[in-house]
C-alpha cells in the first residue's frame, strides 16, 4: 500500500495509534512463547495477554503475565477476551504448521482462515491501533523464482498452509484497503529456536537436527542433503515483527507480508556446522512427503524492501547462530524443567 492509499483509506474511521494492551493468540507455540516474554519485557508483564487452546501452560510462562484459554475459531470468545482485558493490538501466532496441514487440511483452513478473518473482524469492529500477522515464505510454491526471490512475484502454493498464507495476506490487504485497520507483517522463513522443540513446519528438521546432534549424536532427516531454504534465528525473528510493528506507516510501500531474510544452507552445511563442535555427529536422509513442499519453497528471497522501509537487517550467520544454539541447548538439556 503507497502512501496515496494510506491516506485515503485513514477516512475509514478506525483508530490508530500507541500500542498499550498487547493480545497475543498462539503465545505457546514456537514464535509465540517467545514473542510474548519479550512482549511483557518491553510493554509491561500486565500489558501483554497470552493466549492459546492448551491448558497445560508452564508455571514460569503463566506467573509472568495474563493468560487465557482461547480458540481463535470462536469470534464469540475472542470478543470476550478482548473486552476483559481492553485490548487494542494483537499478534495473531496461532496456525496450524504445514506438515500438520497436510495431515489435517481441514483443520489447517479452518484455523488459518476462519481464526484469521475472527482477529481481523474484532479489531476492525474495535478500532484497534495494530493487528499483527506473520505469513511465510509457504506463500510462494513450484512457480516462483527460487533464487532471490522477489517482494511480488507468483504465488502459487501446493500445501494448503501455503494457501491459507497466501488468502490470508489477500484478506489482511483487503481491510487495510476496506477499512483502514492497519494490518502488518512479515513473511518468515524457517525459523531455529532452543527454547521450543519441532512444532510440526517442514523447516522443523533445522531445529530437531540440534536436539539429535546433543543426545544421539545422529539424526535421520525427513528432506534431502542438498535442500536449500532460507532459515532464521529467533532473535532476529522476534526484531523483525516486533521493529515492523513500530515501525513508521508513513514509510511502509507494504502492510503486510515483507519478505525478510537471514540465512541459506543446504542440510549438508547445517550438519557440517555442528560438527564444528561435535565432530562424531552423523546425519542420514530419509526423505518424506514434506521434501515436495520444501522443494516448492525459495532457497533465497530478496528483502530490499524491509531493508529500506523500516531498517530491517538480521544479526546472526550460522556460525553464530550453530554456537548459541548448541549452547543453550546444550544446558537445557542438562537439567529439564
Amino acid at each position: 500500500m503507497d502512501d496515496r492509499n494510506n491516506q485515503l483509506y485513514l477516512g475509514a474511521g478506525v483508530a490508530t495509534g500507541e500500542m498499550k494492551r498487547i493480545l497475543v493468540t498462539g503465545a505457546l507455540g514456537q514464535i509465540g512463547s517467545e514473542l510474548t516474554l519479550e512482549l511483557r519485557k518491553q510493554y509491561g508483564a500486565d500489558n501483554v495477554v497470552a493466549t492459546d487452546l492448551r491448558n497445560d501452560v508452564p508455571k514460569d510462562f503463566a506467573e509472568s503475565g495474563p493468560y487465557e484459554n482461547l480458540d481463535v475459531t470462536e469470534g464469540s470468545s475472542l470478543l470476550n477476551v478482548v473486552k476483559k482485558h481492553k485490548i487494542d493490538t494483537i499478534y495473531h501466532l496461532a496456525a496450524i504448521l504445514s506438515g500438520v496441514g497436510e495431515q489435517r487440511p481441514e483443520l489447517a483452513y479452518s484455523v488459518n482462515m476462519n481464526g484469521l478473518k475472527n482477529v481481523l473482524d474484532v479489531a476492525k469492529d474495535r478500532g484497534m491501533a495494530r493487528v499483527m500477522v506473520p505469513s511465510s515464505i509457504a506463500v510462494f510454491g513450484p512457480s516462483t523464482p527460487h533464487d532471490n526471490t522477489p517482494q511480488e512475484t507468483v504465488l502459487r502454493p501446493t500445501s494448503m498452509y501455503g494457501v491459507t498464507k497466501v488468502a490470508g495476506e489477500l484478506l489482511c490487504d483487503y481491510y487495510w484497503k476496506k477499512f483502514g485497520l492497519d494490518v502488518r507483517g512479515v513473511r518468515y522463513p524457517g525459523l531455529i529456536s532452543w527454547k521450543t522443540p519441532p512444532g510440526g513446519g517442514t523447516t522443523d528438521y533445522a531445529v530437531a537436527i540440534y536436539h539429535e546432534a546433543i543426545q544421539k549424536k545422529h539424526y535421520t532427516c525427513f528432506v534431502k542433503e542438498s535442500t536449500v531454504l532460507p532459515m532464521m534465528y529467533m532473535p532476529d525473528a522476534l526484531r523483525a515483527i516486533i521493529d515492523l510493528a513500530k515501525a513508521d506507516g508513513n514509510r511502509l510501500r507494504y502492510r503486510n507480508a515483507y519478505n525478510i531474510s537471514a540465512l541459506s544452507f543446504d542440510v549438508a552445511e547445517l550438519a557440517d556446522s555442528i560438527r564444528q563442535h561435535i565432530p562424531e555427529f552423523t546425519v542420514a536422509y530419509e526423505p518424506d512427503y514434506r521434501q515436495q513442499i520444501a522443494d516448492g519453497w525459495p532457497h533465497t528471497v530478496d528483502d530490499r524492501a524491509a531493508r529500506l522501509d523500516w531498517d530491517w537487517k538480521p544479526e546472526y550467520d550460522l556460525s553464530a547462530m550453530t554456537e548459541d544454539m548448541l549452547s543453550n541447548l546444550g544446558r537445557l538439556i542438562e537439567t529439564p524443567a
